[in-house]
């Protein structure tokens, strides 16, 4: 029977508050940054980035938090069938710090918490058949009902020839034996547990743990000794995690030292965050272990992928995409501190985006109303007008959008703030400029402030965007001024996390020809900028397009990919434009404003046009120019 999910994991999840400050106690914290959390919501999450069919058996809360765990699970390809929403409880919360290279504080919330709610009756038979393997984590084998309901998911696995898999995962504080304030301990000895894990240890295929897991799970603080007594209730294959020195996987017997079990290759890197390493860990192993790789090659993945658990702040964030894993077994290391290592983060960052509101971006329809100077030269405009206009410009969006992908907006913050906060949450992907209208050499928004510290505030959505007026025959000073300006606004977006959108016009400043765009790409490459998109003015030729796609491609072959800029030309010649643009498929679409908006904007300044009339014009444009690109696009597939 073919099935349709690879894993499924079952057990707790949360909001991971993520102390910002590296080195200061947990206590001194100032602020956080927020991820999601749990280690089979990790290991869901880590197995998705590597090509797994993963989903993920839980519960959240039916609140904010709640809300914000599904979202991201859905961002990272995990299935949510088996997330219950829970209706009386809360979802749970971790404070977490990074203290030194040992120390790593942390605070569970979960007191009667949402994925402790689970019970049978939550898990599904058919659902359960449709995985090749199930996964479980040792918290919720300590508690009655979430007991129950993790040994029926197992039991249904076996009957539906799933693989087992348990991750011992042993939290001292969470079975009731550490206090709330040694949320970092990893063990306390307590026979009551021991007991309880080794009633269940039969019914895995899988069982993974660190040393003073199997301490636990064995019943014996000698480590050899208590993986003979796991092995005693248990045939299934013990994979016990040594920290630096790797990881060995035992399929018979226990051997009288554990270096002579079967190992992989370790990684020499340099260890910032433990917390989530184990998950990281295992999302590796289980990748290797359902694509039927031997142990070496298996425990290979997994200690690369706990390489960079390790190396990163933050545990799912930190996990790798698979072109990622890839491209770090083939170079190795670099530079210990994996986190500082210019390549690796860049494909880390590019393959592995999960920009709220963004989701599969193939095709761009963008309604570009982020103009200010050509709206505060128009007869009758009012800063308020301007405002109200704006919101009309987003009426006219979400009617065409209508719910669907693949549309989106660029907005001001300036004029049109309320236009640009409604918008979040609306499913349109959200692009905000950033240039002074008009500058050339580059000038940036006052608002950002020197050091562009505003986009601190950004909403994570929001994809920054500026527009650069040059030239290949820039004079040095210009070009080098120009550069320093992009990146440093492209430093700030990369620290928070925001997506960067460069778009450039050479054809203001100087003649143009096919080489003229690649040129600039390649220039702002050269200077460390490399964009999540690129907004770039029509080419009249297929060779011209053909440059400025190589020119990418050399350097980034992972960029999110280009959309066509308008310049406020009719609508014929726009098809025109579509029509050369639309052959190449890294061409997602179109960002086009005035044309859509421009004669609405001038007689509803004037009072010549109702609120009503102007959204309908709007939308019958740009519904028309989403039509005329969608045409040009399947010409260009069947004519390929």
């Amino acid at each position: 029977m073919t099935k349709s999910l690879d894993l499924i994991t079952i057990g707790r999840s949360s909001v991971d508050l993520y102390g910002d400050q590296i080195g200061g106690r947990l206590e001194d914290m100032g602020s956080f940054s927020k991820y999601i959390g749990g280690s089979p919501t990790n290991i869901a999450c880590g197995t998705a980035r590597l090509g797994l069919r993963s989903a993920v058996i839980t519960g959240v809360g039916d609140e904010h938090m709640g809300r914000f765990i599904r979202e991201q699970l859905a961002r990272e390809g995990v299935d949510l069938r088996g997330v219950k929403t829970d209706p009386d409880r809360l979802t749970a919360l971790v404070l977490l710090g990074i203290r030194d290279e040992d120390s790593f504080p942390l605070i569970f919330y979960r007191e009667n918490c949402a994925d402790m709610g689970l019970t049978e009756d939550d898990i599904d038979e058919s659902f359960i058949a449709e995985a090749r393997s199930v996964l479980a984590t040792g918290t919720h084998l300590s508690h009655p009902n979430t007991r129950a309901a993790v040994l029926k998911a197992l039991e249904l696995a076996r009957k539906h020839g799933a693989q087992t898999a348990l991750d011992i995962d042993y939290r001292p504080n969470l079975w009731g034996v550490a206090g709330h304030g040694e949320g970092e301990s990893r063990f306390v000895e307590s026979a009551t547990v021991t007991a309880e894990l080794q009633s269940v240890l039969h019914l895995f295929d899988l069982i993974v743990g660190t040393e003073e897991e199997f301490h636990i799970a064995g019943g014996s603080t000698d480590t050899l000794q208590a993986l003979r007594n796991v092995r005693a209730v248990s045939g299934a294959t013990l994979v016990c995690k040594r920290g630096a020195a790797g990881a060995v996987a035992f399929e018979g017997a226990i051997p009288d030292s554990l270096d002579d079990g079967q190992t992989g290759p370790g990684f020499p890197i340099e260890v910032f965050n433990v917390l989530g390493a184990g998950d990281g860990f295992f999302s590796g192993l289980m990748k290797g272990w359902l694509d039927g790789a031997d142990w070496p090659t298996a425990l290979a993945y997994a200690n690369a992928c706990g390489a960079f658990a390790v190396s990163r702040h933050g545990c799912t964030p930190a996990y790798p995409s698979l072109a990622e894993l890839d491209f770090f077994l083939k170079r190795g290391v670099v530079q210990p501190d994996l986190r500082n290592d210019a390549a690796l983060e860049q494909i880390h960052r590019a393959t592995n985006r999960t920009n709220p509101g963004a989701g599969d971006w193939t095709t761009m329809r963008v309604f570009a109303f982020d103009h200010r100077a050509q709206l505060e030269d128009m007869p009758g405009f009012t800063p308020a007008k301007g405002a109200a206009f704006k919101e009309l410009c987003l009426q006219a969006a979400l009617q065409v959008a209508d719910g669907q992908g693949g549309h989106g907006i660029l907005c001001d913050n300036r004029i049109g703030r309320a236009a640009l906060h409604r918008a979040s949450g609306t499913g349109l992907w959200i692009g905000r400029p950033t240039e002074w209208p008009g500058s050339y050499p580059l000038t940036l928004e006052p608002e950002l402030g020197a050091d562009c510290g505003a986009l601190d505030e950004w909403a994570r959505e929001n994809v920054v965007k500026v527009l650069c007026f040059c030239h290949p025959g820039d004079d040095p000073a210009t070009r080098a001024a120009q550069e320093a300006t992009v990146t440093r606004l492209y430093t700030a977006a990369r620290r928070n996390g925001l997506e960067f959108l460069l778009e450039v016009i050479p054809s203001k400043l100087g003649p143009v020809d096919n080489d003229t765009t690649a040129t600039l790409i390649r220039q702002f490459y050269a200077a460390g900028i490399y964009p999540d998109w690129w907004k770039l003015e029509p080419m009249k030729t297929p060779a011209a397009w053909q440059n400025a796609i190589a020119a990418i491609e050399d350097h980034d072959r992972h960029t999110r990919g280009i959309v066509v800029l308008g310049l406020d030309a009719p609508e014929e010649e726009l098809s025109a434009s579509f029509a050369v643009a639309a052959a190449f498929p890294l061409v997602r679409g179109f960002a086009v404003g005035r044309t859509i908006f421009g004669d609405a904007a001038r007689a509803w300044m004037l009072g010549q046009m109702t609120d009503q009339e102007a959204v309908a014009q709007m939308a019958e444009r740009y519904a028309g120019l989403c039509r005329i690109w969608d045409r040009a696009r399947s010409a260009a597939k069947e004519a390929a």
